[in-house]
């Protein structure tokens, strides 16, 4: 059996597919693809299949991970990739297919591009500097125990800032995997607490699953 590790695009209309829709999609492309893959025992058997991180909803992707087995040892990996490929929905697209070769619990961060745009993009950028500039970044967050105020900012890890004619564009890290998961929702609404303005995010977008040291989890 090949226990596999697939990397999949999402974006245009497949950013509004739910992860609890992921799972049905998912069940639909490999029934679809005929692929021999493993199916759990029990009174009701289905394919096997795990993802590494929730999106959001509305987020696009790069670097989604789905684990699977394949019961036949001689099936390539180009041409798994491939039988997956010819039944995807639109949007979703797998980039690569490989053996596992580190577990979950190695994920420690997850990198996101998006753009701040305004009509007075001077004003959110002196104002995003002012609040890179705190020495903390209080938001409310929603945990499993309800409602908890927690500070990113030790945790927030600019990669890119670059003010445009009519946009901020930014890369950010945040911590993701078993035991913290934050996403850029917490920055951007923290950013709009801190001063009243206004301006959107747009094209919000994971563009990175990491281990320690930045390495690629895949």
């Amino acid at each position: 059996m090949l226990r596999l590790r697939a990397v999949f695009e999402k974006s245009g209309r497949a950013k509004y597919i739910s992860h609890l829709d992921l799972n049905r999609c998912m069940l639909r492309v490999f029934r679809r693809s005929k692929l021999p893959v493993w199916y759990t025992e029990g009174f009701n058997p289905h394919p096997y299949y795990s993802f590494a991180l929730a999106l959001s909803l509305g987020f696009e992707s790069d670097c989604e991970i789905m684990d699977f087995n394949i019961t036949d040892d001689n099936m390539s990996l180009e041409e798994i990739r491939d039988r997956l490929n010819a039944v995807m929905p639109e949007g979703m697209r797998i980039i690569s297919v490989a053996e596992q070769v580190k577990k979950i619990t190695a994920i420690t961060k997850a990198e996101y591009s998006f753009s701040l745009v305004s009509e007075d993009i001077l004003e959110v950028y002196n104002t995003l500097m002012e609040l890179l500039a705190e020495p903390e970044i209080l938001i409310e967050k929603k945990t499993k125990k309800g409602i908890k105020t927690v500070d990113i900012m030790p945790d927030l890890e600019i990669v890119l800032c670059e003010l445009k004619e009519n946009s901020i564009d930014m890369i950010i890290r945040f911590p993701a995997g078993t035991q913290t998961n934050y996403n850029p929702t917490l920055f951007i609404e923290a950013l709009k607490n801190f001063r009243e303005l206004t301006f959107e995010a747009e094209k919000i977008r994971r563009t990175g699953i990491l281990c320690e040291n930045n390495e690629k989890f895949f």
